[in-house]
């Protein structure tokens, strides 16, 4: 009798646990820790989340494809400096339909303030291309069934040109801004 109560308290536990798990939404927060990878913010109306980043070789067929689209005008990194990719997702949660930050309201920014800016990339020419877009209630960007969806980075691209001294001047962090050189409104270290 007692061996049939202990199991069935272990089960009901048990039970209780997996119930417990079901349904539930990411838990969203304001700013994300280290491990920056699949962790959401809150910025303004949008959810956002940071797919992945990190440094990118020009000289790559993978990484070539995400430095199309720049301006003719735009000069290769010096050996001092290198491209920087940021993929990221968005999600807009609301009842309302929210537009996501264009690339002008993101910037990186090091340990001693030096603050980098994302090169313009017209998405004609690159599918990965960030662009602020209408989502409706409960859109993403990428859209689903699209390249940056499917792709290898899951993400839209922010790209940069940061100097190498920031290895030095870690941790480095993506901010989201309320317009260009706005309010942070959320804030994510960056695996550099």
């Amino acid at each position: 009798m007692r061996a049939r109560r202990v199991t069935i308290l272990i089960s009901s536990l048990v039970l209780a646990i997996a119930v417990s798990g079901c349904g539930d939404k990411p838990r969203l927060r304001h700013t994300a820790d280290s491990n920056n990878n699949a962790t959401y913010v809150f910025a303004g109306p949008i959810t956002y989340q940071l797919q992945i980043s990190r440094e990118l070789n020009g000289y790559s067929t993978e990484d070539a494809q995400y430095l199309a689209g720049l301006p003719k005008s735009t000069t290769p990194p010096t050996p001092s400096q290198e491209w920087y990719g940021v993929f990221m997702w968005a999600w807009n949660q609301n009842k309302h339909a929210y537009y996501t930050d264009p690339p002008g309201d993101f910037d990186v920014v090091d340990s001693l303030g030096t603050m980098y800016h994302p090169y313009p990339i017209n998405p004609a020419d690159n599918q990965y291309a960030w662009t602020s877009q209408l989502l409706l209630p409960d859109g993403t960007q990428p859209a689903p069934d699209t390249t940056a969806w499917f792709g290898p980075t899951g993400g839209g691209e922010l790209l940069f040109k940061i100097d190498t001294t920031a290895y030095a001047n870690r941790p480095l962090t993506l901010q989201i801004r309320n317009g260009p050189g706005g309010r942070v409104e959320a804030s994510i270290p960056l695996d550099l």
